[in-house]
């Protein structure tokens, strides 16, 4: 069997060591787009429903979990800061050809 590298879902933000922290819509709305990767979902049929819904409230209290265990000696970061970074590298990378 192949392994290939692959790229993590853009949509899924680091949540890790901002001020103010990330907040449970935000743990949960990354929860979400995981389990849809995993599952290949976006929305799932009724008679999965459950069982996606059960996959990203687990997801969910892991990452919280997670991110609430972790432990920096780095500044907490600026989310507006952060922000601004995200669209220069957004200009950059999708910038017209002159």
């Amino acid at each position: 069997m192949e392994v290939t590298a692959s790229l993590m879902c853009r949509n899924i933000k680091t949540l890790f060591n901002f001020d103010p922290p990330a907040t449970d819509a935000e743990v949960h709305d990354a929860a979400l787009q995981f389990v849809r990767k995993l599952s290949g979902f976006n929305a799932p049929s009724k008679v999965n429903q459950a069982v996606f819904d059960r996959a990203v409230a687990d997801v969910s209290a892991v990452a919280r979990s997670l991110i609430d265990s972790l432990v920096t000696t780095a500044d907490p970061r600026n989310r507006e800061i952060e922000v601004a970074r995200a669209r220069e590298r957004n200009k950059m990378r999708f910038a017209l050809p002159r």
